[in-house]
């Protein structure tokens, strides 16, 4: 696991709330999570970038995402291996390992592995749609 650094985007709840709507304040900044298979990213196969929607960072890539069919986007790397903080989270009676944008500290989902998916990693980063932001490759000429 991470250790967890200092954000580089430190907000107060209140300037949070002006930033984000409703639904993305509640998963970013509580740790909710969005009803499975109705994220605008779940089947996006568009190549880019996925920022965090909080703040920006470059948080995943289109190159490592798969379909895992479990309703929210998966990946199975990290854009750097810096762009995230994995956190234990003990929450609602199980054992997971929560995702964290490494620079404003939202929540963007868990991670689960040895579920066997033919991925390289063995990992499932699954995460909220809501979470992210996808800023799309320009086009090949």
């Amino acid at each position: 696991m991470s250790s967890k650094p200092a954000p580089r985007v430190e907000l107060s709840d209140d300037q949070w709330r002006e930033r984000l709507s409703g639904e993305e304040y509640h998963v970013l900044r509580q740790a909710g999570t969005e009803r499975a298979f109705t994220g605008e990213y779940t089947d996006t196969t568009t190549e880019g970038i996925y920022q965090c929607r909080a703040c920006g960072a470059e948080v995943f890539r289109s190159t490592e995402k798969f379909e895992s069919h479990c309703g929210w986007p998966s990946f199975f790397d990290p854009a750097e291996s810096d762009a995230v903080i994995l956190r234990p989270d003990t929450s609602m009676g199980m054992h997971r390992v929560e995702v964290l944008c490494a620079g404003c500290h939202s929540h963007l989902g868990h991670v689960f592995e040895g579920e066997g998916y033919p991925t390289p990693t063995d990992q499932r980063y699954c995460i909220n749609s809501i979470s992210l932001r996808l800023a799309p490759a320009p086009p090949t000429p």
